[in-house]
C-alpha cells in the first residue's frame, strides 16, 4: 500500500510540474516556413490572393477532399474574400483575406471554431530572388493555457509545419507547370 501512494504521489508531483511549466510557456506562437518557387510573384501572387484559387493548393483539402466549403464576399479574391470549411477531420472555421499588398504579401484572419476555438492570421509574403520568388508561410496568434498544454504535448510546429510545407510545395507545382 505505501508503494501506491509512493508511485500516486510521483504522478501528482509530475503532473503539476508538467502544468506548471506549461504556464511559463510564451503567451503567442508563430509557424513558418519557406520554399522557393521557379516563378515571378506576378504568377503566383493569384493562387494566394484568391480563396478559391487557393483551396487548389490547400494542403488540407487534398488531405480530405469531401470537405464542404462556403465561399462569401463580394468576390473571390481581394479584401473581404472568404471561405467557411465544415469537415469531419478538419473541424468547422473559415478565412478570410484581410489585408493584401499586389505581388509581395496577403493576409488573412483564420477563424477555427472546431475542434477547438483558435482566431490567428496568416501571412504570405513574396520577394524576387533572381528569375524565382521565396514565398513564406507564417501562422501566428494568441497561445492560451490550452494550447501551451498542448504544445508542451505535442510538437505543434512540426505538426502545422509539414502541413505548411506541403502546401508550399503543391502551390510550387501550380505555379511552376503554369
Amino acid at each position: 500500500m505505501k508503494i501506491i501512494k509512493t508511485l500516486a504521489l510521483l504522478v501528482l508531483a509530475a503532473l503539476a510540474l508538467l502544468l506548471i511549466y506549461a504556464a511559463t510557456r510564451p503567451n503567442e506562437f508563430v509557424v513558418e516556413r519557406s520554399t522557393r518557387i521557379d516563378a515571378p510573384p506576378e504568377k503566383i501572387f493569384p493562387l494566394i490572393a484568391d480563396v478559391k484559387a487557393f483551396n487548389t493548393w490547400n494542403p488540407w483539402l487534398r488531405k480530405e477532399p469531401s470537405v464542404q466549403l462556403t465561399y462569401s464576399g463580394a468576390s473571390t479574391s481581394g479584401p473581404g474574400a472568404s471561405y467557411s470549411w465544415v469537415g469531419k477531420e478538419s473541424g468547422e472555421g473559415s478565412m478570410t483575406l484581410t489585408e493584401q499588398t499586389p505581388t509581395s504579401q496577403v493576409v488573412y484572419k483564420l477563424d477555427f471554431m472546431k475542434p477547438f476555438e483558435a482566431h490567428n492570421r496568416a501571412l504570405f509574403t513574396l520577394t524576387p530572388d533572381g528569375s524565382g520568388t521565396k514565398v513564406s508561410w507564417k501562422m501566428d496568434g494568441p497561445a492560451p493555457y490550452m494550447t501551451k498544454l498542448m504544445g508542451v504535448l505535442f510538437d505543434m510546429d512540426k505538426m502545422v509545419g509539414d502541413d505548411f510545407a506541403a502546401g508550399l510545395a503543391n502551390l510550387k507545382a501550380a505555379a511552376e507547370s503554369k
